[in-house]
């Protein structure tokens, strides 16, 4: 059972989000809109892993569920992207058991219960 929706915007094929715990945007309704996307994983008690802004004021707005995990990396080459996110993932996966939000920068991340 998944645990993680990726957002449309984001790599379908990549390793780190490759399992059973990640579905990905694209195979639910690759048009949806965030409203859409935002019901779904909050029905499915899934969190959110994303780019998009919207997501982390909605959840600082309506509050939780669903969870976010926002990249806030801005454009990098998707070999930096993947090398990033790898080095980072676990990390981020254990503070968004604990946290509604966390937000991935290039040098930090910051956490909202």
């Amino acid at each position: 059972m998944p645990k993680f929706l990726v957002d449309v915007n984001l790599p379908r094929k990549f390793s780190v989000w490759h399992s059973d715990d990640h579905v990905h945007q694209s195979d639910i309704d690759p048009t949806a809109a965030d409203e859409a996307i935002w019901e779904y994983a909050r029905t499915h008690g899934l969190t959110i892993i994303t780019k998009d802004s919207d997501f982390s004021s909605r959840i600082l707005l309506h509050g939780s569920p669903p969870k976010v995990i926002h990249l806030k990396v801005g454009n990098m080459p998707m070999k930096a992207f993947y090398s990033f996110i790898s080095e980072r993932w676990s990390e981020v996966i254990r503070l968004s058991n604990e946290h509604s939000l966390v937000a991935v920068y290039q040098d930090h991340l910051e956490c909202i219960k």
